[in-house]
């Protein structure tokens, strides 16, 4: 069954403006407009243990379950990534962004508002982006449950960041689109009392299929269940997702991993090796079940995934002993499940100090790496820290640090995200700030070689340079 989501009429958008005007607690909407400089959104959870917040810090890239933030464009030779953006230092008030780089010149473009959060200071409400076929980019802005709705944004001209046009209204949070060979997929999530995972297609963007359930799973009858999940496309048409699963419905004891597949846009779902998966997805012992991390009372927090030249999937993310921060839940292990063909393979890469620590993976066929905050930064025990490059030349089984990217900084650097088709110099980015206080927030972009780039914080001109620093 097709239908639209709320769909903005395109024909009462100066009317809609003038409630985003007239609505905003903040006074005028920032919505489609410029802003002068790149400033990320500083955030804490305000649950406070020993060694602090659950997390708190730079969270302009969060969250991992947003993906992804960031595309190469071969047509234009430009990168278009999104983030959470404020609209000054001292201000925590969401804004969600869109820039460009602009691989041609080496500048980046004076970014745009897509959507003025009108108050909201919280980073789950950050935005996601897909680029369509004919050019058009897309800006899906995530929600938090029924009170805070989702919305997709549309480009109003191909590979422009200029003005974004509403398409949607809906209830949405941590949005993973895709285009792929057959059309539009999106992965989410949707609070139903707890975290459940979803998706939905499309062929034009415009018209949705209904949200399909795709994974509740209870540890025992009559329990409610939750699930965090990271996904990746593969040839245009394989559409993966690693999940774990949330005992209860307690994100405090998020635990296991398992994996699904779909070839056909979403009509059948299988293992890796091909068994045939009904959804949603039930059984705690599902054939989709990669690692049984319960039993071990270990928790699993979900980082990225990727495929292999031959379509091979590979999850990374850290397994700690809890959810607490500090000593108490170490160590917090960078680890890599990979499917070698024929079996689930299991490494760790190295250890950090924090459960969110967020890195991403880099797979080609002559080697595999992963960029993230695996080194002590100037703040302990929180969200962050120092930036390494991790290189793996026998995919994925044995790994060595081969680069330190930052070193002796004030502030942790986090989140570092993959942009897809990514092209140096903009390998990947990021943002940085204190882990424990309020603090404004820079943002980067970096490649392989260890050169980094700091965007313009404020800007005068349309197009600036980003400013070398190493």
């Amino acid at each position: 069954m097709q239908r639209i989501k709320a769909q903005t009429n395109f024909n009462l958008m100066p009317l809609l403006f003038i409630i985003f005007f007239a609505g905003n607690a903040f006074g005028q909407s920032l919505t489609n407009t410029k802003i002068n400089g790149y400033r990320g959104i500083w955030f804490q959870l305000n649950q406070k243990y020993e060694y602090g917040d659950k997390y708190s810090g730079a969270l302009g890239t969060y969250t991992a379950k947003h993906v992804p933030l960031a595309i190469y464009a071969p047509e234009v030779k430009k990168t278009f990534f999104v983030y959470g953006g404020t609209p000054s230092a001292d201000q925590r008030h969401l804004l969600c962004m869109i820039g460009e780089f602009d691989h041609k010149t080496g500048m980046v473009s004076r970014p745009t508002i897509v959507y003025d959060k009108n108050g909201v200071d919280d980073p789950h409400d950050n935005p996601s982006i897909l680029l369509d076929g004919a050019g058009y980019i897309w800006v899906f802005i995530s929600g938090r449950g029924a009170k805070r709705p989702g919305y997709k944004y549309k480009s109003k001209t191909p590979y422009s960041i200029k003005e974004f046009v509403q398409i949607t209204e809906e209830e949405m949070t941590y949005p993973q689109p895709r285009y792929t060979n057959f059309g539009f997929f999106q992965f989410f999530t949707k609070y139903t009392g707890v975290r459940q995972l979803y998706f939905e297609t499309s062929k034009d963007g415009i018209s949705w299929t209904d949200d399909k359930l795709l994974a509740a799973i209870p540890e025992m009858e009559g329990e409610k269940s939750g699930h965090y999940q990271t996904s990746d496309l593969y040839d245009g048409k394989v559409l993966g997702t690693f999940f774990n699963r949330h005992p209860n419905g307690n994100v405090d004891k998020r635990t296991d991993l398992y994996y699904i597949q779909s070839g056909d846009f979403g009509a059948t779902w299988t293992t890796v090796d091909g068994v045939k998966t009904p959804l949603p997805v039930i059984d705690l012992n599902s054939c989709s079940k990669v690692m049984d991390y319960a039993s071990q009372e270990k928790n699993v927090y979900l980082k990225d995934m990727g495929f292999d030249a031959m379509g091979n999937p590979t999850c990374l993310y850290i397994r700690s002993n809890g959810h607490e921060p500090g000593p108490v839940s170490a160590p917090y292990e960078w680890c890599i499940t990979k499917w070698n063909g024929t079996e689930w393979q299991t490494t760790v890469v190295t250890t950090s100090d924090h459960n969110y620590d967020m890195g991403s993976l880099f797979i080609t066929p002559d080697d595999w790496k992963i960029v993230g905050p695996t080194e002590k930064g100037d703040q302990d025990w929180g969200v962050g820290g120092e930036l390494a490059i991790w290189q793996s030349k026998d995919k994925g089984e044995t790994w060595e640090k081969v680069k330190a990217i930052t070193e002796h900084s004030p502030f942790s650097h986090s989140y570092v995200r993959r942009p897809v088709n990514y092209k140096d110099p903009f390998c990947f980015f990021w943002a940085d700030g204190d882990s424990h206080q309020f603090s404004k927030s820079e943002l980067y972009f970096g490649n392989f070689e260890g050169d980094i780039w700091k965007m313009p914080y404020n800007m005068t001109e349309d197009y600036e340079m980003p400013i070398k620093i190493k």
